[in-house]
């Protein structure tokens, strides 16, 4: 559909935005949560959000492939599908997908133009909007986006928690909870249990639930209570104790499929069109298309030559990883490739609110040597210091690096001197700080 130019340019409605707070960036104990300011702007800009079928999910990890999965199987069977995602690794387009690509600058800035203005009035009338934040203008706009681009379907996923998150003023007809473990407790609360009951916020009376969690966990006995007082039906991964990442991901997905298609949905093109759609759509081309920046990427990095060794090319991977179950299961997946076989040299940057004794604990079991660094995006970086003097108290041979791009020259030296491979890790603004510098690298 054709675009109206917007009066500027897209650095320059950034540079608007950006003027609001934005609670990615800043410490969190302090931060405002409620969804009176996006109904106040949803109804300014003419609900965009009750225009699209929805697919909204939370979770402690997993989220943004389990999104960018079930877009692409929509996409495939013939749907017209959007994604909006959080945070972005390198450019802010990357949160807001139409069709399985990015939105277009000038389509960006001219939803966020619109918000900006529902903003500014909403100020001058001293309505709840004026408390909208960075997250909430940014939100709103991929839901002017969606609905501006005539969209049957969007996948949603949770910024943080889900009951208080700006994104949760959709109806999610399948409500999916990846998992849960600790993250966020200074808002979310201090157990699983807790924390189960912030992310189920996103589930509505009449939607469907989706999860990997068995009732008999704690967290989630927590989201089969409160879908059986909401009356709503849920769907359950079965899957094998050892799987993979990308095939838990992938049944999740499948479940979800599998019930839009016992629903009456139905593939639109190719030559299944008229077949109920189910996980079936999951074959290796969607898979491919679902890859996202940061999530288990792997790269072939040339080490520069030194005066002691020649150039030479050594396996890379960078994963957003930052709590110390995901990190556990990257490090199992990662090591049954032979291809990483060997000492590995982690470059790590955690942001404060992490537990960070619990990651190194996990990393320690199969990393030779870590560089501390920080990634100065996020505005929360835990010191690199204060984390290599941890480290070095649990036994970690490590040193501290607060530049990104020095920490990866440091372990690039490391891994030309002892062999090995590198693996970014603990922070998806640490892979946005490196990933340009790594892909010049790359073979």
């Amino acid at each position: 559909m054709p675009t109206i130019p917007p009066q500027h340019s897209l650095p320059d409605v950034l540079s608007r935005l950006d003027r609001l707070t934005n609670w990615e960036r800043k410490p969190r104990g302090e931060m405002r949560v409620g969804l009176e300011p996006m109904f106040d702007l949803m109804q300014r800009l003419g609900n965009p959000h009750q225009s699209f079928r929805a697919i909204h999910v939370a979770g402690t990890k997993g989220k943004g492939s389990v999104c960018a999965l079930a877009a692409a199987a929509l996409l495939q069977a013939g749907w017209r599908v959007g994604r909006y995602a959080s945070p972005h690794v390198d450019r802010v387009n990357e949160r807001i997908s139409v069709l399985g690509r990015e939105v277009e600058d000038g389509r960006l800035a001219e939803a966020l133009e619109k918000v900006l203005d529902s903003y500014e009035l909403a100020k001058r009338e001293a309505t709840p909007g004026e408390d909208a934040t960075w997250f909430d203008v940014i939100t709103a706009a991929a839901f002017v986006v969606f609905r501006d681009a005539g969209l049957d379907w969007a996948v949603v996923e949770v910024g943080l928690g889900g009951r208080l998150d700006s994104s949760n003023v959709v109806f999610g007809e399948v409500a999916v909870v990846t998992n849960i473990e600790l993250e966020h407790t200074e808002i979310l609360g201090n157990t699983r249990e807790a924390i189960a009951a912030e992310k189920v916020g996103i589930l509505k009376p009449g939607a469907t639930l989706a999860t990997t969690l068995a009732a008999t966990d704690a967290a989630g006995r927590v989201l089969q209570q409160r879908a059986d007082e909401l009356g709503c039906r849920v769907l359950r991964t079965d899957v094998a104790e050892d799987a993979t990442i990308a095939d838990r991901n992938a049944a999740l997905v499948g479940v979800v499929l599998d019930h839009l298609g016992q629903q009456g949905e139905r593939a639109r093109v190719g030559a299944e069109t008229g077949a109920p759609i189910g996980a079936w759509l999951l074959d290796q081309a969607v898979r491919d298309n679902a890859r996202l920046p940061g999530r288990m990427e792997r790269f072939a990095f040339t080490l520069p030559a030194t005066s002691n060794t020649v150039q030479r090319v050594v396996p890379m991977v960078m994963d957003g990883a930052h709590v110390p179950f995901n990190i556990e299961a990257v490090l199992r997946d990662i090591t049954r490739s032979p291809d990483f076989s060997g000492k590995c040299v982690a470059i790590v940057a955690l942001a404060s609110d992490k537990d960070a004794e619990g990651f190194l604990t996990v990393l320690s079991r199969s990393v030779t040597y870590v560089v501390f660094t920080e990634a100065s995006g996020s505005g929360r970086s835990h010191p690199a210091d204060e984390l290599a003097t941890l480290a070095t108290s649990m036994g970690v041979a490590c040193e501290a690096e607060p530049d990104p791009r020095k920490a990866l020259d440091r372990a690039a030296m490391k891994i030309s001197e002892d062999g090995g491979w590198i693996l970014v890790t603990g922070s998806l603004y640490l892979v946005g700080a490196l990933r340009g510098t790594v892909l010049e690298g790359a073979a």
